[in-house]
């Protein structure tokens, strides 16, 4: 079987984390690149905690640093508060030896997706502002990529930022619309799906002790992040949020698919809010509404052990 191409633009943020180890380990996917973005946190700390992840996990995968603020609004503040001031909970900055690739995140994902035309899932796990600055860059990627397959948005669910809007699409709606408004295939595994799929903190100590170095980063990375959870959802445990986007990549049997345009609002309470557009010239997306929960748990968990 041929590896699936896959480019991750990321916040790194913990299950930033969970995605990228997900993706560096399992044996079908082939993580050709990184794009850092502010969201979860500075772009200059995501664009670090990519490369720091991928040393982590033995890998050498080229990184490139992207926007630092949304293409429009003024930006929100960083969600410290949720996955610590460096990214990983209580975890302190981490040293890399890679260095960061000199051409821009936007750059960097044209010009990979021209050099593997058909082949890459782009898989943007954060706000979607390097997503359209690549499309502005280059517009004609929207006719060479495989699918662009976002952790974002909700159909039905509602927000997790506001009653209306989920983060990652509340930290740059401008830049969300556009790429939502490209002629191009499009997947968005948002919160009617992620809310379903729950890690606790069992699961992680199990992690750990299947791949210490691995699973034990993401459990010591894990305290803090379910400490939020338990104060701000009322859970104890996490949501598997960026892991299911990445797993949507590789396995789309999984989800329940339903097809409408998606517009995003862009301004007033419900900015952030992806609802169905009416717009007859938008293209029908693929909306993630059901998701096999305990297969794509159990796929996680597996493919995070079989490391080390």
């Amino acid at each position: 079987m041929t590896k699936q191409k896959i480019l991750i633009d990321t916040d790194p943020g913990v299950d930033d984390a969970m995605a990228i180890f997900f993706a560096c380990l399992h044996p079908d996917l082939d993580l050709v690149g990184m794009t850092g973005v502010f969201g979860n946190v500075t772009v200059d700390i995501a664009a670090r905690n990519a490369i720091v992840l991928a040393e982590r996990a033995g890998q050498d995968i080229p990184v490139a640093r992207g926007a630092d603020v949304p293409l429009k609004q003024t930006p929100n503040p960083v969600s410290d508060y949720v996955h610590g001031e460096q990214g990983f909970g209580d975890i302190p900055a981490q040293p890399t030896r890679a260095e960061i690739l000199d051409e821009s995140a936007a750059e960097f994902i044209c010009r990979m997706i021209n050099e593997n035309p058909g082949e890459i899932s782009l898989c943007p796990i954060g706000p979607l502002t390097n997503i359209a600055l690549a499309l502005e860059h280059d517009p004609s990627i929207a006719q060479k990529v495989k699918n662009v397959v976002i952790m974002g948005g909700s159909l039905r669910e509602g927000g997790n930022v506001t009653p209306h809007a989920e983060a990652n699409i509340w930290n740059d709606p401008h830049a969300a619309d556009a790429v939502f408004a490209a002629d191009w295939p499009v997947v968005m595994v948002g919160l009617d799906v992620t809310h379903r799929v729950v890690c606790t903190p069992e699961d992680f100590s199990e992690l750990a002790k299947a791949a210490p170095k691995l699973g034990g980063f993401l459990q010591d990375a894990s305290h803090f992040y379910i400490r939020f959870y338990e104060e701000v959802v009322g859970i104890t445990g996490c949501y598997l949020h960026d892991p299911a986007a990445v797993i949507a990549t590789l396995r789309p049997e999984l989800f329940t698919i339903e097809n409408h345009p998606i517009e995003v609002k862009v301004d007033g309470e419900e900015i952030g809010q992806t609802a169905i557009s009416t717009n007859p010239d938008r293209r029908a997306m693929q909306i993630c509404t059901g998701i096999q929960a305990e297969v794509v748990k159990d796929l996680f968990m597996d493919t995070i052990k079989s490391g080390f």
